[in-house]
């Protein structure tokens, strides 16, 4: 086990490193990255505790998947208010997307009944659902800004809403899921995922720590097109010009 100075160490020097560069390029973040990682120890130490011996029944997992899901829905809708319905889509984008893709996953027996690996599985597809609800939200908010001479153009012919935005929306769709399709083609070859190395690290054979990496890889994907697909027809569905940009 890390000691635990020179962990706290460790981090505080990378932490300062991270500010500095931001600083130097004049990004106006402030302290986020430090309230990011002091919200990140609080939770995984939350999350250590409860694995530890709490989570010992059915419904002590579901209210945490609950909880998980309540989280990743709030943190997406702040991220869409750039859009009449767009923290409406956002939450249930997230919401869709994570409970139909963990209830395919467990129907189809790609992971042990396990409370620690439901869990993990919940974990990582809602906090991807999340990022994608917040990617595709604000690109479609950006994209309609700027292009909404386009969508005058198809409200002008009698076009519905959604039909005026179909391009954009495509747009949106599609490049807040190449980041995760870019990784997911790289993995082995550019990055070793969280998933796998976790397996390997609790002992699991590294054919074992793969097959759990590739249910997870696939959920991302099935659980960010659903996020993707559902957040940005629902934001689509009034005609309506952003003053600027989501932010």
């Amino acid at each position: 086990m890390t000691e635990v100075l020179p962990f706290l160490g460790g981090i505080t020097v990378l932490l300062v490193i991270t500010l500095a560069v931001l600083r130097f390029a004049e990004v106006g973040l402030g302290w986020l990255p430090v309230v990011a990682i002091v919200r990140a120890v609080v939770q995984l130490a939350l999350v250590a505790l409860l694995l530890s011996g709490a989570l010992t029944a059915w419904w002590s997992v579901a209210a945490f998947v609950g909880l998980m899901l309540t989280t990743a829905s709030v943190t997406s809708l702040r991220r869409a208010r750039g859009l009449p319905r767009g923290p409406l889509g956002a939450v249930l984008g997230v919401v869709i997307g994570t409970l139909v893709t963990l209830g395919l996953v467990l129907v189809l027996g790609l992971v042990d009944l396990r409370f620690e690996r439901i869990i993990a599985i919940a974990g990582i597809v809602s906090g991807n659902a999340m990022t994608v609800a917040t990617l595709s939200m604000r690109r479609f908010a950006s994209d309609l800004h700027t292009g909404w001479g386009e969508v005058e153009a198809w409200l002008s012919l009698g076009a519905q809403p959604r039909r005026a935005g179909k391009r954009l929306r495509q747009t949106a769709v599609r490049e807040a899921l190449l980041p995760n399709l870019d990784q997911t083609k790289n993995t082995g070859l550019v990055t070793l995922p969280g998933a796998f190395v976790g397996a390997l690290f609790a002992g699991a054979a590294p054919l074992e720590a793969a097959q759990f990496q590739i249910v997870v890889l696939t959920a991302i994907m099935l659980a960010g097109a659903i996020t993707a697909v559902v957040a940005t027809q629902v934001a689509s569905g009034v005609a309506f010009k952003p003053a600027e940009p989501a932010q």
